[in-house]
């Protein structure tokens, strides 16, 4: 298809986007004049008034259909603020003989987007502007980070006028999904694959963006909402579709622009950083940067996106496989980006260009002051309720408040059960009391169990049921423990942070594990876990 009907056919499908929202609006205004002749007075008012609640969700569609400047939250930087990363950026533009970004705005994702700010359906266009994660700053070097920005300046540098009108097409459709709630990954140009990974943190939104997740403040979306985003979803399914392969093409055109402006070896590698990055980065989000939410505690001011490097330094080797196998599936059968191993196998097929990506230092080093720059960013993407937490002295401190906090709200299965049981307030000494009066398994049958564990008998009930006794008594032991003041945590960015427990009379420190394991035993014995409950805090 030829470069005039391919604009042509954006065009349709874009004005598409917008006749299907107005068409509604038509129906349900002749709807409502139908319903105002043949019905009583009354009952007319009554249905109209239903379909005004059913034209609020069309109209607010078609208002999503506008972009906004204020769409990414971050942190916008002018050349007085930051004048080398800017010269780099405008390096990058003229290599590829494009516009320069007329904005530059750093963020809180793994990701590197140009947006244009175009007017009637795309036609005309606008100014670009250039969101960049500051964490990939942390993990990129300088030649990964030309390449990234070249990639995506150069999706706007391979575009004539009209088919710059297919990509324009490509970005709404995919903003019409993102706002429907039905985001394909890897939308809109961005460069990762899932922002956040699989963190199931309900703060993790609020705290990245400074934004509720849902709409009106987190509340699910009512009934009517969701049927005009299915339809509104269905249209710009279609519409992907449509444009996939010149998506795909342009995709490719990028990643060459991006060769020539950084090297063959710097565009591959900054493809498979991406990757780890990604990865790497939800996890820090999780285990460190958010681990103090239940506490109300932050990490100290700054450091909250600025030690993320830390993290990336200590965790190499680990990050070694995500680097070697990046995903050789797309990310939806909409993303706009063809799969990330199919990009970077055919870079790598490219002849070699002499351009080693070993001579330039990291990307941190164009920021001017990166402690001031991470501080000023929590600022601006930080939503106020978080940025009103207090602040921990170091990492250690933030560990040590949110260990306590998790540990003192304990709900366990094991907890309700025992309450039941007992008829008691449920605490540890009551489920070690139980256990010595030899009814720990008639405890667990008050737990929740799977259908095999109810129609399970003897040795294999007490197989099926010992896990979740042994996990939610390690539970209830450490709270107690934690109460008492005789647990100190172990901060650290290459492993997981671990437990310490008081020591045993004889100076070593007690075995939890072969407690528990006693406790739950086919004969329970709970001298071990009553000995370690015995010993003496730690000065």
């Amino acid at each position: 298809m030829g470069t005039t009907l391919r604009a042509l056919r954006a065009l349709v499908l874009l004005a598409g986007l917008h006749l299907l929202g107005l068409l509604l609006l038509v129906l349900l205004a002749g709807t409502g004049y139908l319903l105002h002749l043949l019905v009583p007075a009354t009952l007319a008012a009554t249905l109209c008034l239903v379909l005004l609640l059913l034209a609020i969700p069309v109209v607010r569609g078609l208002s999503m259909l506008r972009l906004s400047e204020d769409d990414a939250v971050g942190l916008p930087v002018g050349e007085a603020d930051e004048p080398r990363l800017w010269a780099t950026v405008r390096e990058v533009a003229d290599d590829l003989s494009t516009r320069a970004p007329t904005k530059i705005v750093l963020t809180a994702e793994t990701a590197a987007t140009v947006t244009e700010r175009t007017r009637l359906l795309g036609l005309v266009g606008g100014p670009l502007r250039l969101h960049l994660g500051a964490p990939l700053l942390q993990g990129l070097n300088e030649g990964q980070l030309r390449a990234l920005v070249a990639h995506e300046l150069g999706r706007h540098a391979t575009d004539s006028r009209l088919a710059a009108l297919d990509a324009r097409c490509q970005d709404r459709v995919a903003r019409t999904l993102t706002l429907a709630g039905r985001r394909p990954a890897g939308d809109g140009g961005d460069e990762h694959g899932h922002v956040h990974g699989d963190t199931d943190d309900g703060h993790l939104h609020v705290f990245a963006t400074g934004r509720p997740s849902g709409p009106a403040g987190g509340r699910g979306p009512g009934i009517t909402h969701r049927a005009a985003a299915r339809v509104r979803a269905a249209w710009a399914r279609r519409c992907l579709r449509a444009t996939l392969a010149a998506a795909h093409r342009r995709a490719y055109a990028a990643d060459d622009a991006a060769v020539r402006v950084a090297g063959r070896d710097a565009a591959a590698s900054a493809l498979r950083e991406l990757h780890a990055l990604d990865s790497a980065y939800a996890y820090y989000l999780h285990c460190y940067a958010l681990i103090g939410i239940p506490a109300r505690t932050l990490p100290p001011r700054g450091r909250l996106f600025g030690d993320f490097g830390s993290l990336l330094t200590a965790r190499q080797l680990e990050l070694v496989p995500l680097r070697l196998r990046p995903p050789a599936d797309p990310g939806s059968a909409h993303d706009p980006h063809p799969p990330l191993a199919d990009r970077v196998r055919r870079i790598e097929a490219l002849p070699g260009d002499g351009r080693a990506d070993d001579g330039t230092g990291p990307a941190a080093d164009l920021l001017t002051d990166p402690a001031r720059t991470y501080a000023a960013l929590e600022d601006a993407v930080l939503a106020p309720e978080t940025l009103s937490c207090g602040r921990a002295a170091g990492w250690q401190e933030l560990l040590d408040a949110a260990m306590t906090a998790r540990l003192t709200v304990s709900g366990t299965p094991l907890h309700r059960a025992t309450a039941m049981y007992t008829r008691t307030p449920a605490s540890l000494h009551a489920v070690l009391g139980v256990v010595d009066d030899g009814q720990l398994w008639k405890l667990a049958l008050r737990m929740p169990l799977s259908d095999q564990a109810v129609r399970a008998e003897g040795r294999a009930f007490r197989e099926f049921v010992r896990p979740a006794l042994r996990r939610d008594l390690r539970t209830m032991t450490l709270a107690e423990l934690s109460a008492r003041g005789a647990l100190t945590w172990h901060f650290s960015w290459a492993e997981a942070a671990s437990v310490r427990l008081p020591a045993a009379p004889d100076g070593c420190e007690h075995d939890l594990d072969t407690a528990l394991d006693a406790a739950v035993a086919d004969r329970p014995d709970t001298a071990p876990l009553r000995a370690l409950l015995a010993a003496e805090p730690a000065a």
